[in-house]
């Protein structure tokens, strides 16, 4: 490895989004999709095999299209055969994913892939299970040389240097996770997931749409975009519209209300888990727990969550304090990133004889 330029990453493969942040200045995501054309007539419109991302999306009737993350993770069930058809799927699909982040940070690099060793740590759901910890180090294998699993809250607080005294809740569009900090590595009991998280809002806001105008042509792509574009839990906002075809002609339809209920959905289950996670620490360091709470991810941005969770924290708790993280689509990614590039060479070593041990 002597003769090799190292390069670290970052990685966050997500439900909806993958990014990567590297050392050597790269930032960058792509949308979790890959599109295979369907036929000779589909391979002849692209001429390669792999479409990935928005491309993808944007021509999705050519394509097969592949999501190989629900609910932050692999999708895969807890019982899953690694000889399955399913299984090898999925795996391929999202290894496709993490090369197209690497080979796009290696564009910016003079030399042949073999003239790089790729170090990496990837985000996780904070309670992933064991299996799909197993898949992730599955999917690395021939794309990163070293690679270390963390949670993905856990990689924010790094990033953010919050590394003691500190509640994070990062709101994806597969989970929301909470992680506490207390300077120590979190365990099980430090964190907390629930799948009622951005892909959820879209499900409900999709049935409330249906069940308000069932005559108006709807897809999940369309109220995801407009979900995105307005999530809106304020008590005091414009009216929120969008247009959809009904029998064929373009309709301005006023959602306000159903957009608001749909982003509200998540909130129970997240005042639940900060309530879980401030009542059983050290009742000495509540107080702390309670003035550092940082909001992650995509979800970060739905307007007036932030006061809501005040709001719940200061009438079931007495007081809480509540911000928002700058970057909430890096964030993850340049935690990870930061731990990577302060892992003493030591510890790459160890896990590169771990990994030989076991061939």
């Amino acid at each position: 490895m002597a003769d090799k330029k190292i390069i670290n990453v970052g990685i966050d493969l997500g439900t909806s989004r993958s990014v990567v942040s590297a050392d050597n200045g790269i930032r960058t995501y792509i949308t979790s999709v890959v599109g295979y054309p369907k036929d000779a007539v589909s391979l002849k419109l692209f001429g390669r095999d792999v479409i990935y991302g928005d491309e993808a999306l944007r021509h999705r009737m050519s394509l097969n299209i592949h999501r190989p993350f629900e609910n932050g993770m692999l999708k895969i069930s807890q019982d899953f055969d690694e000889n399955s058809k399913e299984y090898k799927d999925a795996v391929e699909t999202a290894r496709l994913i993490l090369k197209r982040l690497i080979d796009t940070v290696l564009d910016e690099e003079a030399g042949k892939r073999s003239d790089f060793h790729i170090r990496g740590v990837i985000g996780a759901p904070a309670l992933a299970s064991r299996k799909n910890k197993k898949a992730l180090l599955e999917i690395a294998r021939d794309v990163l040389d070293d690679v270390m699993i963390v949670s993905e809250p856990f990689a924010v607080a790094y990033g953010l240097k919050l590394l003691t005294s500190a509640l994070i809740i990062d709101i994806g569009a597969g989970t929301v996770d909470l992680c506490r900090m207390h300077g120590t590595m979190p365990s099980d009991e430090d964190q907390i997931t629930t799948t009622k998280a951005g892909d959820y809002i879209d499900k409900v806001f999709y049935e409330l749409l249906q069940k308000k105008f069932p005559k108006a042509a709807l897809s999940i792509g369309l109220v995801k975009k407009m979900k995105e574009e307005n999530s809106n839990i304020s008590k005091a906002t414009d009216t929120i519209s969008i247009e959809l075809p009904i029998d064929g002609k373009p309709t301005k339809l006023d959602v306000t209300n159903e957009l608001k209920e749909a982003c509200s959905a998540i909130v129970p289950d997240i005042v639940n888990g900060i309530k879980q996670l401030v009542a059983t620490f050290d009742p000495e360091f509540q107080n702390d727990l309670k003035d550092n709470v940082i909001l992650a991810g995509g979800g970060s941005q739905i307007v007036g969550l932030k006061k809501v969770i005040e709001e719940y924290m200061q009438q079931n708790l007495g007081y809480g304090n509540v911000t928002k993280v700058e970057e909430p689509l890096y964030a993850g990614a340049n935690g990870a990133l930061l731990l990577c590039k302060d892992m003493p060479d030591e510890y790459w070593h160890q896990l590169k004889d771990i990994k030989e041990r076991k061939k």
